[in-house]
């Protein structure tokens, strides 16, 4: 049959419509979406494949009128719905949460793994994994390949690996009826931990084979365990003798759960951050070392937070590694209106510009042994210069260190100083006198004025120096003005502000009597044995600095003698016309007791600017010799 022209032309569109839907088809052909790719519902076990026909008895389903269906949110995870076992306890994540518990009773928590599925359920960079239904045994990983995928098998999200901390600080035990009854610490808490579903209440009687037993340290336990499955714990308190301590004040403690780390911690094997710089008879001064690397880095808030304990005080045996143990019973400790006998800043200095944190400890007894603790806040960062936001992740976290032992000085002739406007790296105890100087901080004002003093006139003389000449017609080819007054000043200030020990030190070589035949604050005299052989050397019944004994009037005490190299800097960076000398070696009665020289097996073997806690002198003078050397070459080469 012929088509007329009207239909050829129908018949025509119709067959290159067809060719363009199939050419669509098959160059574009639509994605459809999995019901895997959906996130807001808990996958289910259901053989789409036969939905409309059967359901196999052995699949699980979801029945949404079933009295045990729990639907699982992804704002709402199962910490908040779920279900927790009887006469346990649930926990919200890194939130310490505080218990009474009285001696002879546990108690119970479960942290069920089922908590973090919300949150795992959100996160973009989760991989997938195929498993078959339940009635079946097998599971596919990742690596069989998309072409797997069939009847029976569904594409799941694979669970990330997480890890529980577990953390608990005893923040108050029971108090001794009497110290001279006992000197022993109450017992200690245990910690209890179980993931086995046979053990659901761990405590004391308890399988041991499905638990583990943490006693506590200290007033501190932690543990960490793989969060594949439920985890269950409790806290028991022991028997106490009521014949020791009163069993009216019950135990206390925080105990916090964290997936990131411990949120409390502690250290009681490293070397604690702390050391004692110097100190008097009711004050001392403690640092840190360098909490910087590079003069570019920046430390906002104070990391540390210090505690400090008289050996004589019992308060806090049993609980020195639990922060909010510390921070309740400790005798000097942060207080909540703000007060404290600790003041604690950051301090930049040294050759680097790096920042230290320093803490001043006020109102000690004298002749007392303390303990110094430090807790590090971890979640405080150090940043760059210009550098904005604080670090993202963990909100909290605490680690307590082990003490350190330091002694304050005996009422006697030294006072610790510091704060001052030249000397800024003199921070130690110098010669002082409670009766015209009451306080460090007056005592510190007429050691800044004295130096004031004579620096000016050295300013004044080197000012006759042409520093600003050319190099040809300088004073030294290796130094110029600026290296004399650093010289200058470091030696001044180790000099005219002498580092003072109690009179009842140890003899060391670096160590020189002062002042033998002035009475001590109580009126008693030194030795006479001592008085006799030496009190009519000058070095011995006088200070270095005669204003020291015209105007502060010290007791007898002893010098920690300034390094040598100090003085030796001194010449070789200075003008000669200036006519600055120092004494030699083999000269007995001028040069040791005027200096003493470093001694690198020692921490303290003489004094110079920020010898508490700066590199030793080693350092200067390396820098020294490799002046000399640049010296005797370029005079070689003239």
């Amino acid at each position: 049959m012929q088509l007329s022209p009207l239909q050829s032309r129908l018949a025509a569109s119709v067959i290159a419509s067809c060719l363009v839907i199939v050419l669509y088809l098959f160059l574009f052909a639509p994605q459809f979406a999995l019901a895997a790719d959906l996130t807001g519902f808990p996958s289910s076990d259901l053989d789409y494949n036969d939905v409309f026909h059967e359901i196999d008895d052995t699949v699980d389903s979801y029945d949404a009128q079933s009295p045990s269906y729990e639907p699982e949110f992804s704002l709402l995870d199962r910490s908040i719905i779920g279900r927790v076992a009887d006469g346990s306890n649930s926990l919200d994540l890194d939130h310490p949460t505080s218990s009474n518990i009285v001696p002879g009773s546990t108690i119970a928590y479960v942290f069920e793994a089922a908590s973090v599925s919300g949150r795992s359920a959100q996160e973009h960079d989760m991989t997938y994994e195929l498993r078959r239904h339940s009635n079946e045994t097998r599971e596919v990983s990742e690596g069989d390949g998309d072409d797997e995928l069939g009847a029976g098998m569904d594409l799941v999200r694979r669970q990330p690996s997480k890890t529980l901390y577990i953390s608990v600080n005893t923040c108050q035990q029971p108090s001794r009826i009497s110290p001279d009854q006992t000197s022993m610490a109450p017992p200690q808490l245990t910690l209890f931990v179980s993931t086995s579903g046979e053990n659901t209440s761990p405590g004391p009687g308890k399988d041991q084979n499905t638990q583990k037993i943490i006693v506590f340290d200290e007033g501190a336990a932690i543990y960490n365990t793989s969060l594949d499955r439920d985890v269950y714990f409790s806290i028991s308190a022991p028997e106490v003798s009521e014949k020791y301590f009163s069993t009216s004040l019950p135990y206390n403690y925080e105990v916090t759960v964290s997936l990131d780390q411990y949120y409390y911690s502690y250290d009681s094997i490293a070397q604690p951050n702390l050391y004692l710089v110097d100190s008097d008879a009711s004050s001392a001064y403690l640092t840190t070392l360098n909490l910087t690397s590079s003069s570019d880095q920046v430390v906002s808030t104070p990391p540390y937070t210090v505690f400090v304990q008289s050996a004589d005080n019992p308060d806090i045996n049993g609980i020195r590694n639990s922060y909010c143990g510390l921070n309740n019973w400790a005798q000097i400790r942060p207080l909540k209106d703000g007060n404290s006998q600790a003041t604690t800043g950051l301090r930049q200095g040294g050759d680097g510009n790096l920042t230290m944190q320093e803490f001043y400890i006020s109102g000690l007894n004298a002749s007392t042994n303390y303990t110094g603790i430090i807790a590090l806040n971890t979640n405080l960062t150090v940043q760059k210069r210009q550098e904005s936001g604080a670090g993202e992740g963990f909100t909290g976290g605490t680690i307590v260190y082990k003490g350190v032992n330091f002694t304050t000085k005996p009422n006697g002739a030294c006072t610790f100083v510091f704060n001052l406007t030249l000397c800024t790296e003199t921070r130690y105890a110098v010669p002082g006198n409670l009766e015209n100087f009451p306080n460090g901080t007056a005592l510190a004002a007429f050691y800044d004025n004295y130096t004031r003093t004579m620096w000016d006139n050295f300013d004044k003389v080197l000012q006759q120096t042409p520093c600003q000449a050319p190099a040809t017609q300088r004073y030294s080819l290796a130094k110029d003005c600026d290296d004399c007054k650093q010289a200058y000043k470091n030696w001044l200030c180790s000099v005219a502000i002498p580092r003072c020990e109690d009179f009842s030190s140890p003899d060391e070589s670096y160590l020189q009597m002062r002042n033998i035949n002035a009475p001590f604050p109580n009126g008693t005299l030194v030795d006479e044995s001592i008085r006799n052989k030496f009190g009519n050397v000058r070095a011995y019944n006088s200070s270095r600095n005669v204003e020291i004994d015209n105007t502060v009037q010290p007791g007898p005490y002893k010098e920690v003698l300034p390094c040598d190299y100090l003085c030796y800097e001194l010449v070789r960076s200075c003008p000669s016309s200036i006519g600055f000398s120092c004494p030699l070696q083999k000269s007995k009665f001028s040069f040791n007791t005027s200096y003493a020289i470093p001694d690198n097996d020692k921490e303290l073997s003489c004094n110079y600017p920020g010898s508490a806690y700066y590199p030793s002198a080693a350092s200067a003078m390396a820098v020294s010799w490799i002046s000399i050397m640049t010296l005797i070459t370029l005079l070689l080469l003239l």
